[in-house]
């Protein structure tokens, strides 16, 4: 594997820097930010300083993919979902990504402090420093470290909510948090369900790689907390019964697709949980913002 991580970086293109970002997370973190945002304000009462947020929040989001692709090169060149990386292939030298990671970072976080406000920033970096020095090295320490992680992925919302208000001290902020937070379990859950063999090739401590059973109550579990806090937006006067009405039958349908998940236990039906939580979560914010209130 040495050998071929040291080989010439001459082979590697602006396509291997764009994987090391990871889009697809990424785009689900600024998705999140917006949601934030809008929540927090009306959307083009300063479109610019959204524009800018965007802007920061993609950049320190996409260092930190690229710091994680750095700090994992060992369990990525182990498991088949992450061994064609650019680093574990050998078509980017470590350093390069290292670099580049924190090339992002720094930018990214002046850019917030400049163009947006100091809280913003502050959280980017919190949510960089936590996720890249807590979460990545205690996935191969604890099982723990799913709920570690789920702090650094649920603080992007609060970025849109500061960036638009400049405090954390409203209420409105905390409950997107925390139905992002809660979503993140069953979600991850799922994804560590369908790989655990490959996790566990590489070394990393998911839930689901030592204790189905636990897996199973946690998925139950979380989705019925999820249920209750995603009303709590109708109860602060954040949203209406239109969507009330969508986020219980959101709720029931992601709730049952757990409890699904948890009696059957089998990669067929984790997979049928992750695609309820890729439906769940951009349904639950195009309702939320669709059926703002005030």
């Amino acid at each position: 594997m040495k050998a071929a991580i040291m080989r010439a970086a001459a082979h590697f293109s602006i396509a291997d820097y764009l994987e090391l970002t990871k889009p697809s997370v990424t785009s689900l973190i600024l998705m999140s930010t917006l949601v934030g945002y809008y929540m927090a304000g009306p959307l083009f009462s300063n479109f610019l300083v959204l524009i800018h947020t965007l802007i920061g929040t993609a950049l320190v989001a996409a260092s930190a993919a690229a710091g994680n692709h750095y700090l994992e090169i060992e369990s990525d060149s182990k498991m088949r979902r992450t061994a064609e990386r650019p680093l574990p292939m050998g078509r980017m030298a470590p350093s390069s990504a290292f670099i580049f990671a924190l090339v992002l970072c720094a930018v990214g976080s002046v850019y917030l402090a400049l163009a947006v406000n100091l809280l913003t920033a502050a959280l980017g970096l919190t949510t960089w420093a936590s996720y890249l020095l807590l979460y990545t090295p205690l996935k191969r320490r604890t099982t723990l470290c799913t709920f570690i992680g789920a702090f650094p992925g649920a603080i992007p919302i609060l970025m849109g909510w500061t960036a638009a208000r400049g405090t954390l001290s409203d209420a409105g902020g905390w409950t997107l948090f925390a139905i992002l937070f809660l979503w993140q379990f069953p979600h991850f859950y799922a994804i560590a369900w369908m790989y655990r063999e490959d996790y566990e090739r590489g070394g990393i401590h998911m839930l689901p790689v030592f204790d189905t059973a636990a897996t199973a109550r946690q998925i139950v579990a979380y989705g019925a907390f999820l249920l209750p806090v995603s009303l709590l937006p109708v109860y602060l006067g954040m949203a209406g019964v239109w969507y009330a009405a969508g986020a219980i039958a959101l709720g029931a349908y992601f709730f049952y697709a757990g409890v699904r998940a948890a009696q059957v236990k089998t990669a067929g039906q984790a997979r049928l949980l992750l695609k309820a939580s890729i439906i769940y979560l951009p349904l639950i914010y195009a309702l939320l913002m669709l059926d703002k209130r005030g």
